[in-house]
């Protein structure tokens, strides 16, 4: 028996191949539409158009073409109901076995800077969505495939009836998902534009947060487990196309999240940096004139907390950077490409992942996404600090040059380290680090512990806070550990009390006005 096939792409990635083993080894009937149509006849394979079989013209440059009792009675037709059979027998209709559809690539139009909305609205496809969805609900009868990748699938399931329901079942919810993606886009660009066009100012148009949030991405790898073992995990979306993995074990749960931590906060420098991360908090932040002598410094920030960590620096890894780091221990070593003498030397470490970092990230980095009790949070990433020219010095005294290059090296550290965070820094270096502490001063007892532990001396430092004092206290132990100089938002009630704290001891103060919490 004929089976009858209808095909419609609009990405004709391997649709020639795929179509001649349907044709000639599974005996398929084709339909197809516009360019498909002509592919696949100058590639010598018989096609019926889709105008000749429905007996109506392809018409308006082609926005109804498939729009036709004859396609959609074919589809949605259910096999096992005598009355829809005798309908479509009444009306030369053919049942269809299978649809390959792509939609026009409305996402990857509208990313473009320069297309306008005429472009866009012309990239919306009305079709493709229509047979998708008829095919996807008559997946009982009917095979459906949306995704290239699911070409040799399909024909792998063809000989087996059995594997063939189960599968049509997995394809009808791929369709289900691409197109419920495929809309949002399309809501999301019109909701954007009707902004743009809105006379009054809208705080959804001033944020670019939208009034509705969907996500559909796709499963990129099932996870070994979550943050523990029993937990089941997977990933999804594109954080593949953002890294390369050239050794190493299969990346955890936890590698991915401190991978994304250790890019963000590798971003903020310029010169040879080194940063070190455990748990997604830096312990250990250097910049110099290379990369050895940069993780020379950010090692001796904490020599205990880097066994297991994650390393990334913003430079080539050559073998004198391979040599002295590969003597501890560490999970991941991320960098933007490694020489082949520093690939030598880490190749006798075969569990230790080495990852390169692509130049740019993804715009759906720009945004976070968290999980919460009835639905998800939405905001900005905390991208860049406030402007070193909109800081104010609010004390009697200037920093000096040394220490406002430690303010400013500080101020991009704090805001990667979880609240409260504290930061001593000099040199551009941290010398000391406390985390996530519930009192602001605890963190700061860590941070001089921490630099204690390591025989750092906190003489002449500056401390980095990344929300302002409540009280003077902390900025009172800051001084007795040896600080000098203070970074912070500002904005307490307090902070009258807290700039006569500085001044009494000769400290300088800057308020930058802009927090940097990290929950």
């Amino acid at each position: 028996m004929q089976r009858l096939a209808l095909i419609s792409v609009s990405d004709k990635s391997g649709i020639v191949p795929f179509v001649q083993t349907l044709v000639e080894k599974y005996n398929y009937k084709i339909l197809s539409t516009g360019g498909t149509a002509k592919l696949l006849e100058s590639e010598g394979i018989p096609t019926t158009e889709v105008s000749e079989y429905t007996g109506f013209p392809e018409m308006m440059e082609g926005r109804v073409k498939t729009l036709h009792p004859k396609i959609h009675g074919g589809l949605l037709a259910r096999r096992d109901k005598e009355s829809h059979m005798q309908s479509a027998s009444d009306h030369s209709i053919e049942m269809i076995d299978l649809v390959v559809v792509n939609l026009y690539p409305f996402e990857a139009t509208v990313a473009k800077p320069d297309t306008t909305y005429e472009l866009a609205i012309e990239n919306i496809d009305i079709g493709g969505p229509s047979m998708l969805r008829s095919a996807a609900k008559n997946h009982a009868s009917v095979s459906v495939i949306v995704d290239a990748d699911d070409y040799d699938v399909y024909l792998n399931a063809l000989d087996d009836e059995s594997a063939l329901l189960a599968l049509r079942k997995t394809l009808a919810l791929k369709v289900f998902q691409r197109t419920a993606s495929y809309d949002r886009a399309i809501a999301d660009y019109l909701e954007a534009a009707q902004n743009e066009l809105a006379d009054e100012p809208d705080l959804n148009k001033i944020s670019d947060i939208p009034s509705t949030f969907d996500l559909s991405l796709k499963q990129a790898k099932v996870l070994r487990y979550g943050e523990n073992p029993h937990q089941k995990a997977a990933l999804y979306g594109n954080f593949f196309d953002c890294f390369e993995q050239l050794q190493g074990k299969e990346l955890s749960f936890n590698n991915i999240i401190d991978i994304t931590a250790a890019t963000y906060l590798i971003g903020e420098f310029q010169k040879p940096t080194v940063g070190i991360l455990k748990h997604t908090n830096p312990c250990g932040v250097a910049s110099d004139e290379d990369l050895v002598k940069a993780w020379e410094k950010a090692f001796a920030t904490d020599t205990q907390a880097p066994f297991g960590g994650i390393i990334v620096v913003n430079q080539t890894v050559d073998k004198a950077f391979a040599e002295i780091v590969s003597s501890i221990f560490s999970e991941v070593i991320i960098a933007p490409s490694f020489t082949d003498e520093a690939l030598d030397i880490f190749a006798k470490k075969k569990n230790l992942r080495l990852m390169i970092a692509n130049g740019s990230l993804p715009a759906d980095s720009l945004r976070e996404v968290r999980s919460v009790i009835g639905g998800l949070l939405l905001q900005d990433r905390d991208m860049g600090s406030s402007k070193v020219t909109d800081w104010e010095v609010v004390t009697k005294r200037q920093p000096t040059e040394e220490e406002m290059r430690s303010m400013m090296f500080g101020w991009k550290v704090v805001k990667h380290v979880k609240s409260n965070a504290i930061v001593y820094t000099g040199n551009e270096t941290t010398l000391g680090v406390g985390a996530g502490q519930m009192s602001r001063v605890d963190s700061s007892k860590i941070a001089v512990w921490k630099a204690g532990e390591a025989n750092l001396s906190l003489e002449g430092s500056v401390i980095c806070s990344d929300a302002f004092f409540p009280f003077a206290d902390g900025l009172i132990a800051a001084a007795e550990a040896g600080a000098t100089a203070v970074i912070q938002p500002g904005g307490s009630v307090r902070d009258a009390e807290v700039i006569a704290a500085a001044d009494e001891r000769n400290m300088t103060m800057i308020f930058t006005g802009r927090r940097h919490f990290k929950h």
